[in-house]
């Protein structure tokens, strides 16, 4: 299990930061697709690949969700957004900061002492990102175009807000259902039951 986990983070990784994500499918697009792979994908691989290095760093379940809210949603406000598309050291800042967050939510929910409460992070963390995706696919103009000088795209932001949507609401839906059937499979939680 962990040396799969290992592999499909590494893969996640090479997508995200090495793959022509860009030239396969425009800036916006690609843009999206990155942080998704990293949030959604490598995120949770790692911390299934290296449980008890993510045990050690004890990571409280609703500071992981919080924390992972605030870059999602911090680097999709036009300023930022702008910076790491036109800056290569803001562009290395936000994908290191997307990875982090990432890994706090999912460390923090799949380590967390109670299956139930890992569970409920993962919901809302899958609510916040199909609500930012929706805004995006529903959104009447190009929400960057302006701050990142380039010509509007809104098919292209459409596209990005489907991947968001097609990627991590499943994701994290899967991951919350996982933990909700470990919490129900406790024998704690069949004696309350009783």
């Amino acid at each position: 299990m962990r040396a799969a986990a290992l592999t499909v983070a590494v893969l996640a990784l090479a997508l995200a930061w090495v793959a022509p994500l860009e030239r396969w499918l425009g800036a916006f697009p690609a843009h999206m697709l990155g942080h998704m792979t990293l949030v959604a994908v490598a995120a949770p691989a790692l911390v299934l690949a290296f449980p008890q290095g993510f045990a050690r760093l004890g990571v409280p379940v609703l500071a992981g969700a919080v924390l992972e809210f605030l870059i999602v949603w911090g680097w999709h406000l036009p300023a930022l957004h702008g910076a790491a598309r036109l800056a290569l050291p803001w562009h290395l800042a936000e994908q290191a900061l997307f990875l982090a967050g990432g890994l706090a939510v999912w460390a923090g929910a799949l380590r967390a002492a109670e299956p139930l409460a890992g569970a409920g992070a993962l919901l809302l963390t899958s609510m916040h990102m199909t609500l930012l995706g929706a805004l995006l696919v529903l959104a009447g103009k190009d929400l960057y175009a302006e701050i990142c000088g380039t010509p509007p795209s809104l098919p292209g932001q459409q596209l990005g807000g489907l991947l968001m949507l097609g990627i991590g609401t499943p994701i994290y839906l899967f991951g919350g259902l996982w933990l909700t059937a470990s919490a129900l499979r406790r024998p704690d939680s069949a004696e309350a039951g009783a």
